[in-house]
């Protein structure tokens, strides 16, 4: 489930520009979820035979559903996946890092076997209270195998709602060249608007950032982690109103939300 939400989490890092004490990016932002486009491209799962899969995660994920920790590697907000079946159409997934859990999540595949449900609660990124949320997703492409568990097959995020605040809040402060971002979740970062690179603190998933004057209401910018590129974010300033696209270079997808001044 983590794979969807992060999608939307990521984009939400975005960074403002005029330098001056009355930019219009200061202030405390917050996402519409209703005027969110989501990803087109799918998250892909196997449940079948015993494993798990989650074949479009980066890197992959391959475990054994059994309800037991399951250790994976190369992923910075989770080392563990613990998959447990309800029945053939709902599985509960709880990832931990260094033993904590961090998220835990419910899928739960409809009667018809087109949508997705995903019931989730998520502090793999928070450094104090989780993220918690509902999302929905349908299905694109085949349905699952013959004995197959029925999450099998290709997921496209359709909706996500009754997100926490935390989750999709953020500020900003523009002083001189310097751009200070700070979520509830704990992450910040004071980076110059040249391109220059600064640290991101608070966030295991991202180490730097560099943020990109482009216009007079535009700016971009560049999440890395240990020095390799893995978003670019462009966000223009209306009034109160920022129109945000995220490209996810891990994913290989993006996409475009609207975020209003509170």
């Amino acid at each position: 489930m983590k794979r969807i939400l992060f999608l939307v989490m990521f984009g939400l890092l975005l960074t403002p520009v005029f330098a001056t004490a009355q930019s219009a990016f200061n202030g405390t932002w917050k996402v519409d979820m209703n005027k969110v486009d989501f990803p087109k491209k799918p998250t892909e799962y196997s449940l079948q035979n015993g494993m798990f899969e989650c074949k479009t995660c980066v890197p992959p994920v391959e475990v054994k559903a059994d309800g037991t920790d399951q250790k994976v590697s190369g992923h910075p907000y989770y080392n563990s996946v613990a998959i447990k079946v309800i029945s053939n159409n709902e599985v509960e997934e709880t990832d931990k890092k260094d033993g904590k859990v961090v998220a835990t999540s419910k899928m739960m595949v409809s009667p018809d076997e087109k949508t997705l449900t995903i019931d989730f609660t998520d502090s793999s990124n928070s450094n104090a209270a989780p993220v918690t949320g509902k999302g929905e997703a349908m299905r694109v492409g085949a349905k699952p195998p013959a004995g197959a568990n029925l999450i099998t097959g290709a997921w496209r995020t359709t909706k996500m709602e009754n997100i926490s605040d935390n989750g999709i809040t953020w500020s900003y402060k523009v002083n001189g060249d310097e751009l200070t971002m700070t979520t509830p979740t704990g992450q910040s970062y004071t980076a110059k608007m040249d391109g220059t690179e600064a640290p991101m603190k608070g966030d295991p998933g991202v180490t730097s950032v560099s943020v990109k004057k482009l216009g007079n209401n535009t700016i971009e910018e560049t999440d890395m982690r240990n020095g390799k590129v893995i978003g670019v974010m462009k966000a223009t300033a209306n009034g109160n109103t920022l129109t945000v696209t995220y490209d996810d270079k891990l994913q290989g997808s993006s996409m475009k939300y609207t975020a209003t001044k509170q």
